[in-house]
């Protein structure tokens, strides 16, 4: 079964603030990772504990895409897309607590 990946307006908002290259390689591993199989955790993907911004959690090298699923509808909804470094998490350029 693949998913339908839809992107939040914040999200299409964050992913046009990284260079292209940044954007391909996370569009990427987005159509890659979440496309099939979207809530089995792997060494990239991972559910989060209860917090206000997504279920699920997508490791792309140093960026996280944050993403919520809809299974009846066959749909993965992409809601933010960060930067992270040691344990410090960017989004929108707020540092977001973990």
């Amino acid at each position: 079964m693949i998913y339908e990946i839809e992107f939040s307006a914040d999200s299409e908002r964050q992913l046009a603030e990284f260079s292209s290259r940044d954007r391909r390689t996370l569009l990427d591993s987005i159509e890659t990772q979440l496309s099939h199989e979207p809530t089995t955790p792997t060494k990239h993907r991972k559910l989060l504990r209860p917090n206000p911004v997504a279920a699920w959690e997508l490791r792309v090298g140093d960026f996280r895409v944050f993403y919520n699923v809809e299974h009846e509808r066959i749909l993965v909804i992409v809601v933010a897309v960060g930067h992270k470094e040691h344990n410090q998490l960017t989004i929108d350029g707020k540092v977001i607590p973990l």
